[in-house]
């Protein structure tokens, strides 16, 4: 018998393979929502197999292998569908030679492109390339969309279903139409990799696969459309950022800020790399929101110690950021920055035109409160991060916020 596998490895071989195997099978039988079920039927069944007797030689042959029984059985059952399913049922399965590690022309880009089937709506689109490709739940999904979790499920079965029924073959998008869906597919591995980097919902603060995986997806893409600017952006974007991991946990895994984090512990060679990629995006020209998240990031990476940030540079580009991809969350960080470079009224000031749009988001009021808290409104302060630490779904962010609360109630 194999050596048993920690289940954390499971899971990082499923997460690698499941895109790959239902592109293969999506490529084979032609019907993505099928495919779709079976891959996940399959990755049950590996995930209560895998542990205990180990991962086969090829995990992505081996779900193709599975989901391709499933798909069979499934159409034998389907009598509308008989003559299809008895001549898929009669041939044997053919063996699949193992599969390389993901380049630019893994089927897994593919798979994203066709996930951002024009016939979707934007969200749509993301929301399904989350769901086939990052391997997000429906409920991970769903907060980052801050819809319900019903509404959200009923969408991605809709969007499985419009993919299904178009005729549009399994293929890179002509020209004409990669560059609007390649924006969808950006937007949709930015999400994934929010979510691993501070997770809305549990106990950890961070998922370090979903980041990690994210920033896997972001290569293959930059590998394949390498002339693409805002795909270098995007990258050293999470680069950059997740260089702050290290430091943003403390001993008992609680949430360490921005301003008090160790920066001796971030991770200077992925820095190094991002600023990098970031110059050779920014040398191309045309300057997009990704590119311009990143330079933000990278001023932040420059600064040895918070004090020496520069708060004014910052402001500036969340300034040109706000015109380029105008957001809520990007004026939240905009009045965040303000509130640093010229003081926590100034912050205050742009928050209150915020409060329609995202009332109901923690991050406000968590801003509000550190903004009154350094104003001196200590009554303020308390009612916003009590505010703050009910809306969030997050154990850590949680625990940080309340303690914030009760020092200040301590005086």
């Amino acid at each position: 018998m194999a050596p048993a596998v920690r289940p954390g490895r499971v899971e990082d071989l499923l997460r690698e393979a499941a895109p790959r195997a239902l592109a293969a099978l999506v490529r084979r039988f032609g019907d993505f929502a099928d495919a779709d079920d079976a891959v996940q039927e399959a990755m049950i069944e590996a995930a209560r197999q895998w542990p205990a007797e180990g991962p086969p030689e090829n995990p992505t042959g081996w779900l193709v292998h599975v989901a391709s029984r499933r798909m069979t059985d499934r159409a034998r059952s389907e009598a509308a569908r008989r003559a299809r399913e008895q001549a898929v049922a009669a041939e044997p399965v053919p063996p699949l030679p193992p599969l390389p590690a993901a380049e630019p022309g893994d089927d897994t880009l593919l798979l994203m492109f066709m996930c951002c089937h024009p016939a979707l709506s934007p969200a749509s689109a993301v929301a399904l390339t989350l769901r086939a490709v990052g391997g997000l739940t429906t409920a991970e999904i769903a907060t980052a969309f801050l819809v319900p979790e019903a509404t959200m499920a009923q969408r991605i079965s809709r969007a499985k279903k419009t993919v299904q029924e178009s005729p549009e073959p399994f293929r890179m998008p002509a020209a004409s139409e990669r560059a609007e869906r390649l924006r969808a597919v950006l937007r949709a591995i930015y999400l994934i990799f929010n979510e691993g980097y501070a997770a809305s919902a549990g106990a950890d603060l961070a998922r370090v696969d979903l980041s990690a995986e994210a920033i896997r997806l972001a290569r293959i893409v930059r590998l394949a459309l390498p002339r693409e600017p805002e795909t270098a952006g995007l990258l050293a974007l999470m680069l950059l950022t997740d260089a702050r991991r290290p430091a943003r946990t403390g001993e008992r895994g609680e949430l360490v800020p921005l301003e008090e984090q160790d920066r001796e512990l971030w991770d200077r060679q992925l820095i190094e790399e991002g600023r990098t990629i970031l110059a050779t995006a920014l040398a191309r020209g045309a300057v997009g929101e990704y590119q311009l998240q990143a330079a933000i990031a990278a001023e932040h990476a420059k600064a040895r110690r918070a004090e020496e940030t520069d708060w004014r540079e910052i402001l500036a580009l969340y300034g040109l950021l706000e015109k380029v991809a105008p957001s809520p969350p990007v004026a939240l960080n905009r009045a965040i920055a303000a509130a640093m470079a010229e003081g926590p009224e100034a912050g205050l000031a742009q928050l209150a035109e915020l409060g329609e749009e995202l009332e109901g988001n923690h991050r406000l009021h968590s801003a509000r409160a550190h903004l009154l808290e350094r104003t001196g409104d200590v009554d303020g302060a308390v009612r916003e991060y009590e505010r703050a630490a009910a809306l969030t779904r997050s154990l850590p962010e949680r625990d940080y916020l309340t303690k914030r609360a009760a020092r200040l109630r301590r005086g």
